[in-house]
């Protein structure tokens, strides 16, 4: 998806905006951000604090609107099922880390898996009930560690073959 997003956009846009634009869309988040930033050739030192500052911008606002967001939305009929079902896998993912909840929810944002990042854990730390002033942190030392990993798939092991 990041490869397409970035063949797409390079046409219109600056590296560097196709980079932070990717990196604040769920799903993608700094991951593609990052892989978008080596497909156009922009230097890893520019694009990482880019990649981690579009990912976590909207990470604050989801925090503290998305119950209002989704109470408000499962009004809708064609909204509920969807709203219902991110709801149930931000439950189902906080149960897997509810233990030990400051280094569970660490690692399932830096963990570069597919359904994982700064977007979900911002949803399971509110399923958890963390509080703003500690998920805070906790998301963006995780999303620093998954671009860690994603920098060197990206950047480092490229130059190796």
């Amino acid at each position: 998806m990041a490869e397409q997003l970035t063949n797409f956009l390079k046409d219109f846009l600056r590296p560097e905006l196709i980079i932070f634009i990717i990196s604040l869309m769920p799903i993608l988040e700094l991951r593609g951000g990052l892989i978008a930033a080596a497909i156009l050739g922009v230097d890893w030192a520019i694009a990482f604090p880019i990649c981690v500052i579009g990912n976590m911008l909207p990470i604050p606002f989801e925090l503290l609107f998305i119950r209002k967001i989704f109470k408000w939305m499962k009004r809708f009929r064609p909204f509920y099922k969807m709203i219902t079902w991110i709801e149930e896998r931000a439950e189902k993912k906080s149960k897997e880390i509810e233990t030990k909840i400051s280094i569970g929810l660490f690692l399932f944002v830096a963990i570069p898996l597919p359904g994982t990042g700064a977007w979900t854990g911002g949803l399971v730390a509110d399923v958890l009930g963390v509080k703003f002033k500690k998920a805070i942190p906790i998301i963006l030392v995780g999303v620093i560690t998954a671009g860690l990993i994603i920098s060197f798939i990206s950047y480092i092991l490229p130059m190796w073959f």
